[in-house]
């Protein structure tokens, strides 16, 4: 929980009743965050905004009139603040959650699929999770595609026999948006942990490879890793890497979470460091918490060069705050710096 010296001052807008008294009630029971009041639709929600000035608001994606996408777009030109979507868990929901992403949201929540006690309690968590996380977000970042431009590894010859290992949370999917279609084919295999409900995690592997030359994929389990290949932890598994003889596979874990998180970064990176020991690069970009500070000091310890996104550039610095208190990261980095930050690690100067 964040501690902050007054409350948080939340916004609910939602079409539906009965979520927005779920949400309401969810965030009140937070003792850091005040619910100063609700919309029923997009317009309503803009002459709200107006009139309390909240610190963060809740947006439904989904509603007649003016869509949420709609009203998150008027609000990042006249007056940006942090804003958490609401989305449905479909096809649909999903591809319009990485829009609002983009447009400028910092963080979003699946709604329950059922009102059954077990979903509605965990979605009143995520609820409150997220509001938090947008109120620690950068502000800098808000309304904006961006960040200083981000360029291609200007190293050319990088050694191919090691693995690049990501972890990443609030503020991901925008942020890889702009990162991994920057990155070439002829690189490393990738294994990547982003914190994201299951029924996300394939729609954003598929847009992402959309954008890249890297084939990108959600992990089923099984895939060989090889040069020119990404994969996307599934959202209902952890994802680790263990050695078979010469090769390298993928496999999936549904047990308990681990710092929080099923997927957590923290299992992929200690499986990272026992497989290819100090043949791998460990990197935590922005995210609230701190998963993936133990799998540090883990890649650390077998000889892995490990890397850390730096706070002006990461809309919440959460994760690579903690990743770098360990000591362990070798060297912080801006997003426009990471593509040539990972290549001169991959020199062949730097083999091990």
């Amino acid at each position: 929980m964040i501690v902050t010296d007054q409350k948080i001052r939340a916004l609910v807008v939602d079409d539906s009743v009965f979520m927005r008294t779920v949400l309401k009630s969810a965030l009140s029971s937070a003792p850091n965050i005040e619910v100063i009041g609700t919309a029923q639709n997009g317009n309503e929600a803009l002459e709200k905004i107006e009139q309390l000035k909240p610190d963060v608001i809740t947006l439904d994606i989904e509603m007649p009139g003016l869509t949420g996408l709609e009203v998150l777009e008027r609000l990042m030109k006249k007056n940006p603040l942090p804003v958490v979507m609401v989305s449905t868990k479909t096809q649909k929901g999903a591809e319009l959650t990485f829009q609002a992403l983009e447009l400028g949201a910092v963080d979003y929540v699946a709604k329950p699929l059922a009102d059954k006690s077990a979903s509605l309690a965990s979605f009143r968590q995520k609820v409150v999770n997220a509001v938090e996380a947008a109120f620690a977000s950068n502000r800098s970042h808000l309304g904006s595609k961006g960040v200083a431009r981000i360029m291609r590894p200007s190293v050319k010859d990088i050694r191919l026999d090691t693995v690049v290992a990501i972890g990443i949370s609030a503020g991901g999917p925008a942020t890889l948006h702009k990162l991994i279609p920057k990155l070439p084919k002829h690189f490393p295999p990738i294994v990547l942990t982003q914190h994201m409900p299951a029924d996300f995690t394939g729609p954003f592997a598929k847009r992402l490879n959309q954008e890249s030359e890297l084939e990108i994929q959600e992990a089923k389990g099984g895939e060989q890793l090889k040069p020119g290949l990404l994969l996307i932890a599934p959202g209902a598994a952890h994802l680790k890497v263990i050695k078979q003889g010469s090769i390298y596979i993928t496999t999936l874990d549904d047990g308990p979470k681990v710092s929080g998180f099923r997927p957590s970064v923290d299992v992929l990176f200690n499986s990272v460091a026992k497989a290819f020991n100090e043949n791998a690069i460990g990197l935590v970009m922005t995210g609230m918490g701190c998963d993936g500070a133990d799998g540090i000091r883990a890649l650390r310890a077998q000889g892995a060069q490990t890397l850390s996104q730096d706070q002006d550039s990461s809309v919440v610095y959460g994760m690579p705050k903690a990743a770098a208190a360990t000591g362990c990261i070798d060297r912080v980095v801006s997003l426009a710096e990471i593509p040539d930050a990972i290549a001169r690690c991959l020199a062949p100067t730097n083999a091990r």
